[in-house]
C-alpha cells in the first residue's frame, strides 16, 4: 500500500523579490558603528537643483520596476530624517535624500521553506470540490534575517496542488502599533516577578483593551508611593519591556496577499521571525481566527510568540509566557477541550510534551507525551504543525533528528478526548530525505510546519534541506491504517 506520494512541483525564493528598508550609514547590521546620516543629507544638500532631478531620475529608471510605490518608499524615509532639515527644499531633493537613505533587501535570496498550510478564508472554489488556501513560508535574505511571506493556491479533489503566481512586488509597509490586553499584561508582569498589588495600582488605571501611549501615559501619573514589594523603575522597566514586545501590523487594503511580508518588529525577533505554525481556530461559542505560533530570534536567544488574525491582512504579535512556551516547535490544536487551549510543546528542547492554557497566552501546566525512541529520532523528536482533528482522534506529524543530524517526518495518533494518550505511532519514518533532497542550505532535512486534509488526502508542504519547498499526498485512510 502507497501511503505517501510526492508530487511534482517545486517552489523556490526568488531574488528578484525586493522590498525597500531604510539605509542608515554606519549603523549596517553586521557592521555597527556611529550613524553618517547627517554627512549624507549634507552632501544631497550641497547638490544643485540640477544634479538633483537627474540623480533623481537615474535611479528611478534604474528601479520603478522593481517596486509598486518607490517614490512613497523615499518619502517615508527621508520624514525620518526631515528634522535635520532647517532649510525649505524641494520635494525632488526631498526623495533623493530618501533614495539615498534606502536600500534593497532579497527576502528570499538565502533561503525558502518550512510552510505551513491552512484553508483560506474566503473559499470560492469549494463547490467546484477545491479547497483553496493560504501558506506562510520562512524567507531567509542578507544576514539570515527570516521573514514571512505568503502564497496561495488551491487543492483539487484529487490531491492536486495549484499555487497561485506570487506578486512580483514585495513590501513590509504596514501600520504597526502597540494594542495590549489588561490579563495579558497582569499575567505575564506577574510571571516577570512583579508583584500582584503593586501591579493593580497601575492596570486598576487602564481599560481592558488600551495602547502603549495609553500605559506610558498612565506610567507617568500614577502615585509610586503607594508601592509595596516593587520599585517604580522596576515595574516601569517590566511593563515597558512587555509593550514594545507587543505590536499590530495592518496592512493596506489595497495590498495582495503575497506581497505582505511580516518583518521583525519586536526587539526579540529582531534577527528573525522563525517556523510560524498556523492553524485555523474554530470553537464553537466563537468566531473563525487563525492564529500560529513562531520562534522570535533575537541574535543570542529564542522566544516562542504568537500571530494571530482573521483576514491576513491584520496580524497581531506578542509574547507567550509559561514553562510549556519554552524553547522552539509549539503548535496549538485547532480547538478548545473541556474549555481550554491545548498545544503540543518541546520546551525541554528533545521530547513532546502537552501544554495546557486559560487564555492561550500563557501555558504552565506541562505533561511528557512523547521521547526520542527509535532510531531516526534518537536526537530529539518534535512536531510538524498542529493536531489535525480525524475521526479516530488526533494526528500529529513529528519530526526526528538522527545520525547525521539527518531530519525525517513521522506520525502519531493522540486520543480525542484525552490528547495526553498516544493511541498509536510510525516506528518508522513517513517521509526522509532521499536523492536531491538532502542537499541544501541546511542538508539532509526535511520539514513542515503544518499540512491540511482535504478529500481524504492529508496535502503537506515540506522544507527541503532548508532550500525550498515540496509537496507530498498522504492516503489518511491508509495512514490511519498504521497508525490504530
Amino acid at each position: 500500500m502507497t501511503v505517501l506520494q510526492r508530487l511534482p512541483i517545486e517552489l523556490t525564493g526568488s531574488a528578484e523579490r525586493v522590498l525597500c528598508r531604510m539605509f542608515i550609514p554606519g549603523e549596517e547590521d553586521l557592521i555597527r558603528g556611529p550613524s553618517r546620516i547627517p554627512e549624507v543629507v549634507g552632501r544631497c544638500l550641497d547638490l544643485s537643483e540640477s544634479e538633483v532631478a537627474v540623480a533623481l531620475q537615474a535611479i528611478e529608471r534604474d528601479f520603478t520596476t522593481r517596486h509598486r510605490d518607490l517614490r512613497d518608499q523615499f518619502a517615508a524615509h527621508y520624514r525620518a530624517v526631515a528634522h535635520l532639515v532647517e532649510e525649505t527644499i524641494s520635494t525632488q531633493r526631498q526623495l533623493l535624500i530618501g533614495a539615498y537613505l534606502t536600500q534593497e533587501y532579497a527576502i528570499e535570496g538565502a533561503a525558502y521553506f518550512n510552510p505551513s498550510m491552512v484553508p483560506h478564508p474566503d473559499e470560492p472554489d469549494s463547490e467546484k470540490g477545491n479547497l483553496r488556501f493560504i501558506m506562510s513560508v520562512r524567507a531567509v535574505g542578507e544576514g539570515h534575517i527570516s521573514t514571512v511571506v505568503f502564497r496561495s493556491g488551491f487543492v483539487t479533489s484529487a490531491g492536486e496542488v495549484v499555487i497561485d503566481e506570487p506578486s512580483p512586488y514585495a513590501s513590509i509597509r504596514a501600520n504597526r502599533y502597540t494594542v495590549l490586553r489588561r490579563r495579558y499584561v497582569r499575567q505575564s508582569a506577574v510571571e516577570a516577578g512583579v508583584d500582584c498589588t503593586d501591579l493593580d495600582l497601575v492596570l486598576g488605571m487602564l481599560p481592558d483593551k488600551f495602547t502603549g501611549e495609553e500605559l506610558l501615559a498612565t506610567l507617568n501619573q500614577f502615585d509610586p508611593r503607594g508601592l509595596r514589594n516593587t520599585t517604580s523603575n522596576e515595574l516601569i522597566a517590566t511593563m515597558q519591556d512587555i509593550a514594545r514586545n507587543s505590536y499590530e501590523a495592518d496592512f493596506p487594503e489595497t495590498s495582495v496577499l503575497s506581497e505582505r511580508v511580516l518583518w521583525p518588529t519586536a526587539p526579540e525577533e529582531r534577527r528573525g521571525m522563525e517556523d510560524l505554525r498556523l492553524v485555523r481556530l474554530q470553537d464553537d461559542d466563537e468566531p473563525v481566527r487563525y492564529r500560529g505560533s513562531y520562534t522570535a530570534f533575537d541574535g543570542s536567544g529564542v522566544q516562542s510568540r504568537i500571530l494571530e488574525t482573521d483576514d491576513f491582512r491584520s496580524f497581531s504579535s506578542m509574547s507567550l509566557t509559561g514553562k510549556g512556551s519554552q524553547n522552539k516547535g509549539l503548535a496549538f490544536f485547532p480547538r478548545r477541550i473541556d474549555g481550554r487551549y491545548l498545544a503540543i510543546s518541546r520546551w525541554d528542547r528533545e521530547s513532546m510534551s502537552l501544554t495546557v492554557s486559560d487564555d492561550s497566552y500563557h501555558w504552565n501546566d506541562v505533561q511528557p507525551i512523547e521521547v526520542p525512541k527509535s532510531r531516526w529520532e534518537l536526537v530529539h523528536v518534535g512536531n510538524c504543525g498542529s493536531p489535525i482533528e480525524v475521526p479516530e482522534g488526533w494526528l500529529v506529524l513529528t519530526h526526528g533528528a538522527g545520525a547525521m543530524r539527518q531530519y525525517s517526518i513521522g506520525a502519531m495518533l493522540l486520543d480525542r478526548d484525552d490528547p495526553s494518550i498516544v493511541l498509536g505511532r510510525l516506528d518508522e519514518p513517513l517521509l526522509k530525505p532521499i536523492g536531491d533532497e538532502r542537499n541544501g542550505y541546511v542538508p539532509n532535512v526535511v520539514y513542515s510546519c503544518g499540512g491540511m486534509v482535504h478529500a481524504d488526502r492529508l496535502v503537506l508542504p515540506y522544507g527541503v534541506s532548508d532550500w525550498h519547498i515540496r509537496f507530498a499526498s498522504i492516503d489518511l485512510p491508509a495512514l490511519m491504517d498504521l497508525l490504530v
